[in-house]
């Protein structure tokens, strides 16, 4: 098994390339009927539920990626960046739009969840899946979990807690969305402390500049009498 360097590599290249649009994504499945792309890219997504169930989570990802690569060139969204280049966006009916919506959504948020069960979590990364999530599903509880875990671990408590708290409002009673929005709370307490004191040893400052600077003009005037 390779390391994590390896496996961080997998992951750069994965996400680059089912992100940013490509001139070339579309030409290995433009013959393949709609239908046929989004049947293999839910396939994918199963194997790859399957290998993470396992623990094999360099696999897990490798499927989701590919999944997400397979839709790239039936999505809408992608294809209008590079419109008069390649094939036409085929015209999707209303269930497959939801069917392609949902492998995305899907996709994104096992991808995030498999990206925390490492010993190096990228974070950012968790981030950046999570908030595709909810561009689409903004009320997905997983996303909003995950986008406040990673936001609260890369500093930034206070969105992190906007995050967690819409989290749980849809699971008010998931323990892990509890314990994060208190850790959130618990640091924007210490920080609050640390201004407070910041702005204390400021003010005491000042205070004993000025104390002494009466005290030496005192002595001056006393000098001179």
């Amino acid at each position: 098994m390779e390391g994590a360097g390896g496996e961080a590599s997998l992951d750069v290249q994965g996400a680059a390339a089912a992100a940013a649009p490509s001139l070339f994504g579309h030409k290995p499945n433009s013959a393949k009927p709609v239908s046929a792309l989004l049947e293999e890219a839910a396939q994918l997504k199963t194997e790859g539920n399957a290998f993470y169930k396992d623990k094999n989570i360099r696999s897990a990802i490798g499927r989701y990626h590919r999944a997400l690569l397979l839709l790239r060139s039936i999505d809408s969204d992608v294809t209008t960046s590079v419109k008069g280049f390649g094939p036409e966006t085929p015209v999707l009916t209303p269930e497959q739009e939801a069917l392609l919506r949902n492998t995305q959504v899907d996709c994104y948020n096992n991808l995030a969840a498999c990206l925390l069960q490492r010993k190096t979590v990228d974070y950012t990364r968790v981030q950046e899946y999570s908030l595709r999530v909810l561009k689409w599903r903004p009320g997905n509880a997983k996303a909003l979990y995950r986008a406040g875990v990673a936001t609260l671990e890369m500093g930034d408590a206070e969105t992190a807690k906007e995050y967690l708290i819409q989290a749980s409002k849809e699971q008010p009673n998931d323990a892990n969305v509890r314990k994060y929005l208190q850790r959130a709370e618990e640091k924007l307490s210490r920080d609050l402390q640390k201004e407070k004191a910041m702005y204390r040893g400021m003010f005491s400052s000042n205070q004993n500049d000025r104390s002494e600077g009466g005290i030496n003009q005192t002595r001056r005037a006393g000098d001179g009498v």
